[in-house]
């Protein structure tokens, strides 16, 4: 009995063993069914999400496509007479030039062949990949705004209220009225402005140009090179007023004894951040904007009609040889004369306080 009792027992625990084998076994399976089916649905459900997200970005794609042929038959086809349609612009870089203000800035390009400015780039929109090519061209054509236009805010008003003037004043007319689009007056119903420029060389995101009749911060809209088979016009007329450069260049330009010692001494405060070499380079800048008449028509008319009555009277006005003129360039204040013969007599230069 012993024995058997010993086997009875064996027999006993090893199917106790083997049935709890079996149980481990049943609930491992059905645990990993378990996850299995998790996953299985969780897969479902990222499947579900993405077919969702392409179905909107699809849609979205449709959409822009849709919105950008309305756009395209809107401006092809106005509704009305009126002008509504905008345009996606915005300034892509800034100008920083020699003229710290408009008095003095020439009144065209190339007059004033050492004017130099930099053209500064928004590497945002404009990587500086899209600059090589350039510095293979001698000029190039640059599109901007008349950033400071004293009527802008005309521009925002309706057209019965805005009083956008017809006629300007043109200084080689002597301050006699000439239709807006006959002139290149910076006083538009569109304030943008067309300059062409020397290429002096392309750096980094940046353009070093000469020539210039831009403003210091002026914005930019668009660079072209300038291609002479096409942009220079054989034949091409003018009407006779604009061929008349001699009324509006001076008799001389001088300077006093102690200009240059004091622009020397001037120069040690703009020399490390201005766009010329030395104070004789400075002093060349400035002869070439005075041998232009840069006073506006006003100016010159309140003095001629002075000169005029003093001189019928026959009396030695003073107040006519003795105005003083400012011209600021670069932080620079040069203060000048003109004499009623347009002669030039540079008095003095410091530093600007504006």
């Amino acid at each position: 009995m012993g024995e058997t009792s010993k086997w009875v027992t064996l027999s006993i625990t090893l199917t106790i063993s083997a049935a709890s084998a079996a149980i481990s076994v049943y609930f491992w399976s059905n645990r990993k069914q378990a996850d299995l089916n998790d996953k299985l649905i969780t897969i479902k459900e990222l499947q579900k999400s993405l077919n969702q997200s392409l179905e909107k970005c699809a849609a979205e794609r449709q959409g822009r496509i849709r919105a950008q042929q309305d756009l395209r038959k809107a401006m092809l086809q106005p509704k009305t007479d009126k002008l509504e349609t905008t345009y996606p612009m915005a300034p892509i870089g800034v100008v920083r030039s020699c003229f710290s203000t408009r008095n003095g800035t020439p009144r065209q390009p190339l007059v004033v062949p050492l004017a130099r400015a930099r053209l500064m780039f928004d590497t945002a929109l404009v990587p500086p990949a899209s600059l090589e090519g350039l510095e293979e061209y001698s000029h190039c054509w640059i599109v901007y705004v008349f950033h400071l236009n004293t009527d802008l805010d005309k521009l925002w008003k309706d057209p019965s209220r805005s009083k956008l003037k017809a006629k300007v004043r043109v200084p080689r007319l002597k301050g006699e009225k000439m239709g807006l689009f006959a002139t290149r007056s910076p006083h538009r119903p569109c304030p943008i402005g067309l300059t062409v420029a020397k290429v002096e060389s392309v750096q980094g995101n940046s353009i070093l140009l000469s020539g210039v009749d831009l403003v210091d911060g002026t914005p930019v809209l668009d660079v072209k090179p300038y291609l002479p088979y096409c942009d220079s016009i054989e034949g091409a007329t003018v009407p006779h007023w604009v061929k008349m450069d001699d009324l509006l260049t001076v008799a001389s330009v001088d300077f006093s004894d102690e200009f240059f010692t004091t622009l020397t001494d001037c120069w040690a405060a703009i020399g490390k951040k201005s766009l010329y070499t030395s104070p004789e380079e400075f002093q060349i800048l400035i002869k070439q904007v005075l041998s232009w008449d840069i006073r506006s028509v006003s100016q010159r008319t309140q003095v001629e009609e002075k000169y005029e009555k003093t001189k019928n009277d026959h009396v030695d006005n003073n107040e006519v040889h003795n105005i003083i003129y400012h011209l600021n360039l670069e932080g620079l204040d040069v203060a000048y004369r003109i004499t009623p013969n347009t002669d030039v007599f540079v008095e003095r230069v410091s530093l600007s306080s504006k």
